[in-house]
């Protein structure tokens, strides 16, 4: 059965007779900790979230919340931390029933060996809104409210995200070859401004223009995404430096490296985020920090795929807004933020030689409010403050195997793993308990693989 009850009876609910002196509001969550990233990076204990109409309106001492609150839900989770909704800045999620089809490989095999005879023969608006909907499911369970995405159909994977009730960023995907989905870059672009319009009302979605990346798109098609990006106020998202081989093939084609080539075009920018990031030169980070461009950075796929490691101390020591992703499930295997971050962490210190580098306070921030800030949505969500939207996200620090927890922002980057999500909210509407999703079904998320998996599995590496 969808759907699910979380509330209590008692004083504070708005069934109690005393209730008439008390502020009606959709929900109070009572948790050990609070975890705001605000401007403040405040840890806050024995706090409690007040939502009411999707949006936060406080967060004070529940001793205090008790004293002034009904709620029609009153969440109490006194052995958990509540933090921001997390914010997976690069998927595809539409790859996660491709999850494992061909390890062990590098890019550029994995892609023309493997994914794109994959994609050709099995991607149509069928495969991609089931397979969206798995990928959904998986990131709710694991703390994510929020996707910025890149793939074929892409009101395909609206009505997955529709269904699940995330929020996300849909890119409009850009090629120049011809696929199951567009003949050309010019029906590329006619095909996701119809996706584009078909969610402009649902303010849990919004769009970007995504051409691939520069190996795969030309200068006259790039021209006019950067024309279109500006007339409709979106956002741009590409790959970018993410292999040596791309650099090299730039070099051949264009005789300069890849941002070299979209700094001439004129695509860098402020609504510009850039996946991977890899394979920076110094001049070229400080010109991704003068034009305010955004990295997403997206370490495990990076270390399975033999990309490299990306510069994230110099990126961040320059200025340079850096959050996580975690590309598609075909190339990570997971969608999986808590680790990913971890990972992030790791990945930096070990490579910069100094362990002060990336800490767990700025570890979240990459994953939640730096996030917003690329996808133009920090005044919305990225942080739990009044008048944001409530995404957030519960995280229960008692079991043994995380136990003792001395500094909760510490414990969810090095310690805690998805499996120890409880709750999942995005704006305010609870979408995810204790492995109960508000509107998918777990027979439903099983015949989907059960019809997929055996057409896929010829391209099994």
């Amino acid at each position: 059965m969808r759907g699910f009850f979380v509330g209590r009876m008692s004083a504070m609910t708005i069934s109690d007779s005393s209730s008439t002196a008390l502020t009606h509001v959709d929900a109070v969550i009572e948790a050990r900790w609070v975890v705001t990233v605000d401007s403040n990076k405040r840890l806050l204990e024995h706090h409690s979230v007040i939502v009411k109409d999707a949006v936060i309106m406080g967060v004070l001492p529940t001793a205090l919340a008790r004293l002034k609150y009904a709620a029609s839900s009153w969440v109490c989770l006194d052995e958990h931390v509540l933090i921001p909704g997390l914010i997976n800045l690069h998927t595809h999620a539409a790859m996660s029933l491709m999850r494992g089809i061909a390890d062990d490989l590098p890019l550029m095999q994995w892609l023309h060996e493997h994914l794109w005879p994959a994609e050709r023969a099995v991607v149509d608006r069928h495969y991609v809104k089931d397979a969206s909907l798995l990928a959904c499911a998986e990131m709710l369970s694991g703390g994510t409210t929020c996707f910025n995405d890149m793939y074929f159909y892409p009101e395909a994977t609206a009505s997955a995200v529709g269904q699940a009730g995330m929020r996300a960023n849909l890119g409009l995907t850009v090629l120049e070859f011809p696929t199951h989905y567009a003949s050309d870059a010019d029906d590329y672009l006619q095909k996701g401004f119809e996706a584009h319009d078909s969610w402009r009302g649902n303010a849990l979605m919004t769009s970007s223009i995504a051409p691939h990346a520069p190996y795969t798109i030309s200068n006259q098609t790039f021209e006019k995404v950067l024309t279109y990006a500006e007339q409709l106020d979106l956002g741009i998202h590409t790959h970018l430096h993410e292999t040596l081989d791309e650099i090299a093939q730039s070099h051949a084609q264009y005789g300069m490296r890849p941002m070299q080539r979209l700094a001439e075009l004129g695509l860098l920018g402020p609504n510009l985020v850039a996946a991977h990031g890899v394979h920076l030169l110094p001049a070229e980070i400080e010109i991704l920090a003068e034009f305010g461009c955004h990295i997403a950075h997206c370490p495990t796929s990076n270390l399975k795929l033999t990309s490299g490691i990306a510069p994230v101390a110099a990126l961040l020591d320059r200025g340079v807004n850096v959050s996580i992703g975690t590309d598609g499930a075909a190339s990570n295997n997971r969608l999986d933020m808590l680790s990913e971050m971890r990972l992030a962490a790791l990945l930096a210190k070990g490579a910069s030689m100094d362990a002060t580098t990336l800490p767990a306070h700025q570890a979240l921030e990459m994953a939640t409010i730096k996030a917003a800030k690329a996808l133009g949505l920090e005044e919305k969500i990225g942080s739990i403050e009044m008048g944001k939207q409530a995404d957030m996200v519960a995280v229960k620090l008692s079991d043994f195997a995380v136990s003792p927890c001395y500094d909760p922002v510490s414990h969810l980057i090095y310690t805690c793993g998805r499996e120890h999500v409880t709750h999942t909210w995005v704006a305010g509407s609870l979408r995810y308990c204790n492995g109960v999703y508000a509107n998918i079904e777990p027979i439903e998320l099983k015949e989907i693989i059960q019809a997929w998996q055996p057409k896929l599995k010829q391209y099994k590496h």
